[in-house]
């Protein structure tokens, strides 16, 4: 099988570049388009999002995990009927999707609270049916583990994009023209891609079988589950942004303080607790293949390994942000956001980042491994205990109900997830002694961490003493988990080079 650490690595750099240029992006959209623009594409974009969810969510996921085993097994014609049947199916989704959009004009325009959006949404309902045949070629290359492909055609979609909206837009035009321009700008850039992806597809000898009718259950009974909890999470948002405010009013605070808050919770500070998972969430795209055929192959040991290791290495990755978090979280936003409440908000809520790793992972391993409706169960367990928490917890903890919420939602779904890895693969885990091991160590690197910064604050600019206190807070970090020997960084570091190390070039004979 091929190296886990160069395809993370790999994925982990096109991950960082897509996510740079989007930034870029969103800063060339507020300076061009201006907020009324934005807002109203942005409202129209998250009604897409969830018909585009219905679709790119479960079943890329599962065509690659039968991908993975089909090629395992050499089922060349089984891997071709599922795939055509797989495209069929998400081509006619898509088409209905677009229908009832358009049937239902009357309702979506009654949702939208400016009717303008509901032309924007139809601009983008092109892009719906472009993604259909993206998304399953794209599952297929993932199956067969071509990250190279997956990686390239996300990050090409979104420059293409970026031109595209680029040429489009002007601060000559009105706001609707603009949005509808971005609209039009998605649909187009998601047309090149699925071209481009076709090319890869049939370029890397991919192959298009007979439909047969038998594949269309399997498909629907694997993918389902993912799908609903990947719709439901969709809804999880707008459902808290109409709870949090309202209980926040319930204790005292105007409407403009309670959204204010909230603005400030959602928008600022729970997006820094997900730079985390950028590395784990790289982890995750490589192991589904991976796990998919190690099971195909009957191969238990491999699978045990994976697990441990990984669930090891989520953990601390994730850890390594805590101290950062806690011990400069206000210094964090003040620099980003010019706002001190984020920044406290953030070293409240930094403890968050470990059992959100976890859940990744896990999540990924059941997926993997076929245990998607499970899996399903454990979110929904954890989001009935998130709602409960967002309803009770601001009367006593004001805005900070937020963060106990989400950590409560991800610490259940965590042990959820972990207990029952543990069950159904019979693996012994081993990670609760290393876990305190970690929360040990994070109260001495957080307090270091804290000082420092505090002292750098009356000698350096804002942006060199987050920076100071950043690397202050890393090498601790390698040193104590060096100390205590919770984890081996020489030997990762030794590992690393060995596996980029330029070989040496053999001079022909003369």
């Amino acid at each position: 099988m091929k190296s886990l650490f160069k395809t993370v690595a790999l994925i982990t750099v096109f991950s960082f570049l897509t996510r740079l240029s989007g930034f870029i992006f969103r800063i060339i959209l507020s300076r061009e388009v201006g907020a009324e623009g934005v807002g109203l594409f942005q409202v129209a974009f998250s009604v897409f999002m969830v018909l585009l969810t219905v679709i790119s969510s479960g079943i890329p996921l599962i065509i690659s995990r039968m991908t993975s085993a089909y090629v395992v097994n050499k089922d060349n014609k089984k891997e071709g009927s599922f795939l055509a049947v797989s495209l069929l199916y998400t081509l006619i989704l898509s088409l209905v999707l677009c229908l009832v959009v358009l049937i239902f004009k009357n309702v979506f325009t009654k949702i939208f609270t400016d009717a303008r959006c509901f032309q924007i949404l139809v601009s983008l309902l092109p892009a719906l049916v472009f993604s259909s045949v993206y998304c399953v070629l794209r599952g297929a290359m993932w199956g067969k583990g071509n990250y190279f492909a997956l990686c390239v055609t996300e990050f090409y979609e979104q420059l293409v994009r970026i031109v595209v909206a680029v040429l489009m837009i002007g601060s000559s035009l009105s706001a609707i023209e603009n949005a509808l321009n971005l609209g039009w700008s998605m649909s187009i850039a998601c047309l090149f891609s699925m071209v481009l992806v076709i090319l890869l597809f049939f370029y890397y000898d991919g192959k298009i079988g007979k439909l047969k009718k038998q594949y269309l259950k399997p498909l629907l009974k694997q993918s389902t589950p993912i799908t609903l909890m990947r719709v439901a999470g969709s809804f999880i948002q707008p459902l808290i942004a109409l709870i949090v405010p309202a209980r926040l009013m319930t204790i005292g605070y105007t409407s403009s303080q309670a959204l204010s808050m909230y603005g400030v919770a959602v928008g600022m500070t729970l997006p820094l607790l997900f730079i985390s998972t950028s590395l784990i969430g790289s982890l995750s795209t490589a192991l589904v293949p991976d796990i998919s055929r190690a099971k195909a192959q009957n191969d238990n040991e491999h699978i045990e390994k994976r697990i441990q290791k990984s669930l090891f290495f989520a953990l601390v990755i994730s850890a390594l942000f805590v101290p950062i978090f806690l011990g400069m979280g206000e210094f964090i936003g003040v620099f980003l956001y010019d706002d001190i409440l984020s920044g406290t908000l953030l070293q409240s809520a930094c403890w968050i980042v470990i059992p959100l790793g976890l859940t990744n992972i896990t999540s990924a391993y059941l997926n993997s491994l076929g245990y998607e409706t499970r899996s399903f169960i454990n979110f929904i367990i954890g989001a009935i205990f998130l709602f409960f928490a967002l309803w009770f917890l601001p009367t006593i903890f004001g805005i900070n109900a937020v963060i106990w919420a989400m950590g409560i939602d991800y610490s259940i779904t965590a042990i959820l997830n972990i207990l029952l890895l543990k069950r159904k693969t019979k693996v012994e885990l081993k990670i609760a002694p290393i876990f305190f091991k970690v929360i040990l160590l994070l109260i001495p690197i957080s307090a270091l961490t804290a000082f420092v910064t505090s002292l750098c604050n009356y000698i350096f600019p804002l942006f060199i003493t987050i920076i100071i206190g950043g690397f202050v807070s890393l090498i601790s970090s390698i040193l104590l988990a060096n100390v205590f020997n919770i984890y081996d960084f020489k030997t990762i570091f030794m590992y690393a080079k060995n596996k980029f190390k330029l070989k040496p070039k053999i001079k022909a004979k003369t």
